[in-house]
């Protein structure tokens, strides 16, 4: 028997969530496109398909590790923290629960894709140029997981475009306010322009482009935005009394312009 709910596809009682499918989406047109990318540039596309599950259980278990070390102030004030996972291991493991960070999983799939090109012998360097725009086109495609669940919202906001929130997802202390910031929609779509732009510097200057230099403008491109829209986020994951993600941000912008600066900077000293 199937059943449709407003979040999940009732397949015999058990739930399949349209977060979790629509994620999927977001994983499949990446793969996708990275693999037309690598036939391209004639890379190996049998070590791609071979690094894939690696690649996404690093990257789950690095989003799932994200959410649990930075956990918002909502379930926090729940008494789900971090001594809380600690103490409840099997809520930690259980990513049907929610909670997964996007930094979390690049981090972890970058670790994972890392160990594995090493062992194969690939040049990882030339494999993350490869990925570098198609993951802002998951990301693109995956938030639009947060407006099925109704998340990722930013301050209340009576623009044209809006979002409607239902009370019972509403944040504390927000009861009253209807309408939001879609913040998912402009972290969506600046991800997309991402996609066209990474695309393009990668065609447009291909002779001047060090391996591992589309990978470090993708480190520009969307933490400039999380940085820029955390400003209006409610909820935002805090550590120390300060914003965790938009922290973090702020030093992957600043270190991925200073690689590129003293990269290029080498490279013309080279041609001297």
């Amino acid at each position: 028997m199937i059943e449709f709910t407003q979040e999940s596809i009732l397949i015999f009682g058990f739930p399949i969530y349209y977060y979790g499918i629509i994620l999927m989406i977001g994983v499949a047109a990446s793969v996708y496109l990275a693999y037309r990318e690598a036939r391209r540039k004639e890379m190996d596309t049998e070590f791609m398909w071979d690094s894939l599950i690696w690649v996404l259980i690093g990257g789950i278990l690095g989003a799932r590790l994200w959410h649990i070390i930075t956990p918002p102030p909502s379930m926090v004030e729940q008494g789900i923290t971090f001594k809380y996972y600690v103490t409840h291991p099997l809520d930690a493991l259980n990513i049907r629960l929610g909670g997964l960070g996007i930094a979390g999983a690049v981090i972890g799939g970058l670790i994972a894709f890392f160990i594995y090109s090493r062992r194969r012998g690939q040049d990882f360097a030339q494999w993350i140029d490869v990925a570098a725009p198609v993951i802002p086109l998951g990301q693109a495609i995956g938030r639009w997981g947060n407006f099925i669940n109704q998340e990722l919202y930013g301050a209340p906001s009576n623009l044209p475009w809006a979002i409607f929130i239902d009370p019972q997802h509403r944040l504390p202390g927000f009861s009253d306010v209807a309408y939001y910031h879609p913040i998912f929609l402009y972290e969506s779509l600046w991800n997309l322009a991402s996609v066209f732009f990474l695309f393009w510097v990668s065609r447009r200057y291909a002779e001047e482009l060090i391996p591992g230099d589309l990978f470090l403008l993708y480190l520009i491109t969307y933490p400039t935005i999380r940085i820029i829209l955390d400003f209006i986020r409610l909820d935002a994951s805090e550590i120390a009394g300060l914003n965790a993600n938009q922290v973090f941000m702020v030093v992957v912008l600043l270190a991925a312009v200073l690689g590129l600066i003293l990269r290029h900077r080498c490279k013309g000293k080279e041609r001297k």
